[in-house]
């Protein structure tokens, strides 16, 4: 089962520093049909204007994972913790107990960047943010962030992968997925054939009972794939 979600379909928001794109419910979008996908449960596609960024605010109990599209973003957090992520990059930040944190583009251009957050399979517990740097050419799925044993990934608390690829048009690659769990997959730039559906710029993937995710690209792609229960 694979539910197409178009870019020009999701939820919307915008002020004078943020336009976002809502692939599930958040803030004042709500739609009942779409409260998550398994685990997961937010997935936005934010614009950040240069100069510009959310101010300090709380999160518990939630795995926030950001890939940079374009730009850099610039974190900052209760703990201490303060580094820039860059386009192509990773950051994980395991809310815990409890964090407070801004995230700021200090850059001179607009920063593109998907916000995903899946629920923890814990409560509480020492919170902690992480950045790394991930190949921009892969031509595979290579995994940014997981809570499954064996990966070598920036942690997360829930049996749950995030993916990234890079593809050249007429590329393919493939990916397994286990019996019962849910992948949700968006196309960050280009175009792809995901098991025989076209996925444009941007568009999303709900998937399920997929034994296998075929991709095929288009025209040069860049993916970014979750995994979860």
């Amino acid at each position: 089962m694979i539910e197409k979600r178009p870019f020009n379909q999701l939820g919307r928001f915008e002020n004078d520093w943020l336009n976002a794109h809502y692939h599930f419910s958040f803030s004042r979008y709500f739609d009942p049909q779409r409260m998550g996908w398994g685990k997961l449960r937010v997935w936005n596609d934010d614009t950040i204007r240069a100069g510009t960024g959310f101010p300090p605010h709380p999160h518990d109990n939630m795995e926030i994972i950001t890939y940079v599209r374009t730009g850099a973003i610039s974190h900052k957090d209760s703990l201490g913790n303060s580094g820039r992520t860059a386009a192509g990059d990773v950051q994980v930040m395991s809310a815990g107990s409890g964090i407070r944190h801004a995230e700021f583009n200090q850059e001179d251009e607009d920063t593109t960047l998907f916000q995903i957050w899946i629920e923890t399979d814990q409560t509480g517990g020492e919170p902690y943010w992480e950045t790394a740097e991930f190949p921009k050419d892969s031509g595979k799925f290579v995994t940014l962030a997981s809570g499954r044993k064996g990966d070598d990934a920036l942690p997360i608390r829930q049996d749950a992968r995030i993916l990234g690829a890079t593809l050249k048009a007429g590329e393919s690659e493939t990916y397994e997925l286990g019996e019962g769990r849910y992948a949700y997959l968006v196309v960050a730039r280009g175009s792809a054939d995901v098991n025989g559906v076209t996925l444009g710029p941007r568009d999303g993937a709900a998937i399920r009972e997929e034994d296998v995710i075929r991709i095929k690209a288009g025209e040069e792609a860049e993916l970014v794939l979750v995994d979860t229960v």
